[in-house]
């Protein structure tokens, strides 16, 4: 039964019952390192081969139930999550460090995800055609894949855990659930609403702990069917190679360098707006952040200088505090990456025009005042994807060379372009090499149900979010039927 006080010691929800682990783990608020968000357990291989098998057990019953039930069930979860959104973001600012307005809408659309998916339990398609055989009838229909793993990252852990576990019981799949260590009290929150959803034992868990001891078992077990990862390229592309060697289904979502072009007739300040919002908000800590800043030559030195002023005056702080626009980065080894990578810049030759410093507020944290470079494309911090609040600004001949410039990068999960031309737009919207494209928007921010994923290094496997998810959650069965 849920208080109204969270709790402080996050525990697994195996087969129906909430476990301790085999060791403690502490989760840390990055705006205020003295505040202990709570403790919580971190399983062993053995814990989480016993959540494996609760829903391999339960992943026939669950699969031949109702439609029905599946939509009650999701509407009840996401009809709780938007009733809690601001007690549900207060935690979520807390742990991760995305500002609080961030996070509240982070646990809103949650909540509008599992509605979503509500009604897809109600609509899951099959088609009925005639054989070119006499008297034969085609019916093709949607069946559970069965058990899936699903591992989640950090940076969205109301958000991207909803639309994994969302549409795999709409569709009758049975979940392990593996969320990221440092969000362990946004994960518990979760799976308690979860827990009391009226799912039958085993249908949903939770196993908190290690990629290495907890995603590495689900990754390896026989028993889980299918597995949707998000997260960083290496560990995605060493799951693809274990998992698919036993034929498991895979989805991955592994990150992005997107470029954001902004061509000479587009209205700069309302770019400039544009690009700090992709590059910056929520900390940069999203794999769809505008960090290639492709600007046409006539206006690059004006936008520059506007980008320059409003990336200074951007204001770091804690949180929870009113007037925060960027909160602290997620951790000590985050932030110790992010400033190795101005000093990268320097090092390199880039030209550095602000920000990039670690910065003390009144209470300790991992705080870092956003970086802004001109580079050239050959540089690291134009190629690699960083995670951080740090953007860099490249200079474009014309269009068709900014164009290159945004293809020219092994990723592709999104791709943006500020202009007035609808010509310009159009061409882009077909040639640019990226799995989502946004005109005279920033390139962070989705809807909840339309498909969400990339290409190249980005993405593997069908998409996520919307009617698309089918794909992945689901097989397809042909039967024929001849008339007695």
């Amino acid at each position: 039964m849920r208080s109204d006080t969270m709790a402080t010691h996050f525990k697994h929800y195996i087969n129906g019952r909430w476990e301790t682990g085999v060791t403690i783990g502490v989760s840390e608020n990055p705006s205020d390192l003295a505040d202990v968000v709570g403790e919580f357990a971190r399983a062993d291989a053995a814990q989480a081969d016993s959540a494996i098998r609760a829903a391999a057990d339960a992943r026939e019953a669950w699969a031949h139930s109702t439609p029905q039930r599946r939509a009650e069930v999701l509407d009840f979860i996401g009809s709780e999550l938007l009733a809690r959104k601001d007690e549900l973001g207060a935690l979520l600012a807390r742990e991760e460090g995305k500002t609080l307005p961030e996070a509240i809408g982070e646990a809103a659309r949650a909540g509008q995800i599992f509605k979503f998916f509500a009604g897809e339990a109600l609509r899951i398609p099959g088609e009925k055609l005639a054989s070119v055989r006499p008297g034969v009838e085609v019916e093709i229909t949607r069946e559970p894949v069965g058990v899936v793993g699903l591992i989640a990252p950090w940076n969205f852990p109301l958000a991207i855990p909803a639309w994994k576990i969302a549409p795999a019981l709409a569709y009758g799949n049975t979940v392990v659930f593996k969320p990221a260590e440092l969000v362990p009290g946004c994960a518990w929150a979760l799976a308690e609403i979860i827990s009391r959803s009226g799912l039958p034992a085993g249908a949903f868990n939770l196993v908190l702990g290690s990629g290495r001891r907890v995603g590495q078992t689900i990754v390896e077990s026989p028993l889980v069917d299918a597995i949707s990862f998000t997260g960083s390229v290496p560990v995605g592309e060493a799951l693809l190679a274990t998992a698919t060697a036993r034929r498991a289904r895979v989805q991955l979502e592994m990150g992005g360098k997107n470029p954001l072009v902004v061509l000479a007739d587009a209205a700069l300040d309302r770019a400039v707006e544009h690009a700090i919002q992709g590059a910056y908000y929520s900390t940069g800590q999203r794999c769809t952040a505008s960090s290639r800043i492709i600007v046409e030559a006539p206006v690059f030195d004006r936008f520059a200088s506007l980008m320059r002023q409003r990336t200074a005056a951007l204001v770091v702080g804690h949180a929870l505090e009113r007037g925060t626009q960027i909160g602290p980065v997620v951790s000590a080894d985050q932030l110790a990456q992010d400033l190795s990578y101005v000093d990268i810049g320097r090092s390199e030759g880039a030209e550095w025009l602000c920000g990039g410093e670690a910065l003390e507020r009144p209470t300790r944290g991992h705080y870092m005042s956003p970086a802004l470079f001109i580079a050239q494309p050959r540089h690291r911090i134009a190629r690699e994807e960083i995670f951080g609040p740090l953007a860099c600004l490249i200079r474009a001949d014309d269009y068709d060379h900014a164009l290159a410039l945004a293809n020219d990068t092994p990723f592709g999960l999104c791709a943006g372009i500020c202009t007035d031309s609808l010509a310009r737009a159009t061409h882009f919207k077909r040639h640019a090499q990226a799995g989502m494209v946004m005109v005279n928007l920033p390139t962070a921010g989705v809807d909840p149900h339309v498909p969400f994923g990339g290409r190249k290094a980005s993405s593997h496997g069908p998409r996520e979010q919307g009617r698309h998810a089918v794909e992945f959650y689901t097989t397809v069965k042909t039967a024929y039927v001849q008339a007695a």
